[in-house]
């Protein structure tokens, strides 16, 4: 993979890119990734966990209209 390195940069700089990966939880090197790519090629959407999936979905019908009929017997083999 490529290599980038930027050289002269402000200690100011320096000292909000420290800040801004501490407060992301990510090295330096890592937020300053992110912020390359966010610049070049958009914002990355972040994928929905299954949770907020879940809790997307509309509330539409009754718990009755989602019940399982009776459950017919099958024989299983070991």
């Amino acid at each position: 993979m490529p290599q980038l390195v930027v050289r002269n940069i402000e200690e100011k700089v320096v000292k909000k890119l420290k800040q801004r990966a501490g407060a992301h939880g990510v090295s330096m090197e890592e937020e300053h990734r992110r912020i390359l790519r966010e610049a070049l090629t958009g914002p990355v959407r972040k994928k929905r966990s299954i949770k907020e999936y879940l809790l997307a979905m509309p509330n539409v019908g009754e718990d009755k209209d989602f019940e399982r009929g009776p459950q017919l017997d099958r024989p299983v083999e070991f």
